[in-house]
């Protein structure tokens, strides 16, 4: 099997255009979205590149009624020091995501807690589902919770997408949406809520995924300047390297 990297990562985006610089990705579907609609650089730009591209997106972004634009950086290389200043300059957001892959018998297997239980989502359990991915993405304003219940929705018809929900004493805690490849099985939007915390229910969850799909590899993205990674560390998932991006949201 290749190398798992980034380009394994699912993205509901689609292709609109690509050149030698860059592929153009972009989501109708929910514009909202600054994960589905960025440009991903196939090399180290140029600060005048940069500038063009950036020149570009926006242009396409606000004939769109979009209101930011994001940048991809190719896997394993942060960008020159010039391009960091001109992104400090310019008052972007700049950070960068890693990647982590398990085999499912390295997982630990946590304590079982008969408080919790972990179903896949059917349609007993999708106006549970959608309740509680709506209360998380309110923190992104109406608009995006709202284009995101359609996502959702159109996630569940989806054969690649396995959508879960655990429930702690009967009540929805947490969540994940596993996409499902041919060699991998991805865990994606791992969430427990906040009033749920540290119940082992993330744990639970995950370890789900590896009996479900227990001859696939196991792989997630999480921010590399955040708390989780440490804890993916320590369940024994494998560092496979970083990717930068940069944002800038327009009022």
């Amino acid at each position: 099997m290749k190398k798992i990297t980034f380009d394994h990562i699912y993205n509901p985006g689609h292709v609109v255009a690509e050149n030698a610089l860059y592929k153009h990705i972009h989501f109708p579907e929910m514009l909202t979205r600054y994960d589905s609609n960025f440009l991903a650089f196939k090399r180290q730009p140029t600060v005048e590149e940069f500038k063009d591209a950036a020149v570009f997106l926006r242009k396409f972004h606000q004939s769109k009624g979009q209101k930011h634009v994001k940048f991809l950086f190719p896997q394993d290389h942060k960008p020159s020091e010039e391009l960091l200043n001109y992104f400090k300059q310019e008052g972007y957001e700049i950070g960068f995501n890693e990647l982590y892959v398990i085999e499912p018998d390295q997982f630990p297997v946590p304590l079982d807690n008969p408080d919790i239980e972990v179903r896949e989502v059917t349609e007993d359990e999708l106006d549970a589902y959608l309740a509680f991915q709506y209360e998380q993405d309110m923190d992104y304003g109406p608009d995006f919770a709202d284009q995101k219940v359609d996502m959702h929705k159109r996630n569940f018809e989806s054969p690649r997408l396995l959508q879960l929900l655990a429930f702690y004493k009967g009540t929805p805690a947490g969540s994940v949406d596993v996409i499902i490849d041919e060699d991998s099985a991805e865990i994606d939007g791992l969430m427990v809520h906040e009033t749920f915390q540290k119940k082992g229910i993330g744990s639970r969850l995950q370890q789900f995924v590896m009996e479900r799909f227990p001859d696939r590899k196991v792989i997630l993205v999480a921010d590399g300047e955040d708390t989780p990674r440490v804890m993916y560390q320590k369940q024994n998932y494998t560092y496979s390297g970083f990717r930068y991006e940069v944002q800038k949201v327009y009022e």
